[in-house]
């Protein structure tokens, strides 16, 4: 099973007359998370599934997403992606979803951090920037480590080296 782990791109500041659920993405956010999704249609990626938190946000990325890496199937939201994702809970999710050889998942630090710091095994803690995605490759039923296949930056950039990519998300992409 190859895994995309996706934050979603650059959203309006907090407030208090908007509601965190209601943050919706910057201008800039959307034209950074194009270029973004750009570069992951060139890797070729082309998830059979991708799962959305239900924040708006999110929902937003994974439509971008969707629109430049020509999916046709619906979004799926699953609350599971809202804030609150815990590593634990990824093999849940996925399981429901046998038959998917290919997953996008869309949501938000620092949940997608943390499931990324044990996808690689990694000690320090990780944050994914706005828009970034990293990608990995393993078993579908959980069993094994999980390969680093690539991480994309917020910006488009493609990092192929595991080394690059943990370094990134050390200072947070």
């Amino acid at each position: 099973m190859i895994i995309h782990i996706v934050r979603h791109a650059e959203a309006i500041e907090r407030t208090p007359e908007i509601q965190e659920e209601h943050r919706f993405l910057t201008r800039r956010g959307r034209r950074r998370f194009r270029k973004a999704a750009k570069s992951l249609a060139t890797l070729g990626i082309s998830p059979d599934l991708i799962l959305t938190s239900p924040l708006i946000r999110a929902v937003q990325t994974a439509d971008i997403l969707a629109e430049k890496l020509s999916y046709k199937r619906e979004l799926i939201v699953a609350t599971q992606l809202a804030p609150g994702f815990r590593p634990e809970a990824l093999d849940e999710l996925l399981g429901l979803y046998p038959q998917a050889g290919e997953v996008a998942l869309v949501g938000h630090e620092p949940d997608l951090g943390l499931v990324t710091q044990a996808l690689l095994g990694e000690t320090d803690s990780l944050t994914l920037p706005k828009g970034g995605t990293v990608s990995f490759k393993r078993a579908a039923d959980g069993t094994g480590d999980a390969h680093f296949l690539q991480m994309v930056t917020g910006g488009g950039r493609i990092v192929t080296s595991r080394g690059k990519a943990v370094d990134r998300l050390r200072q947070g992409g």
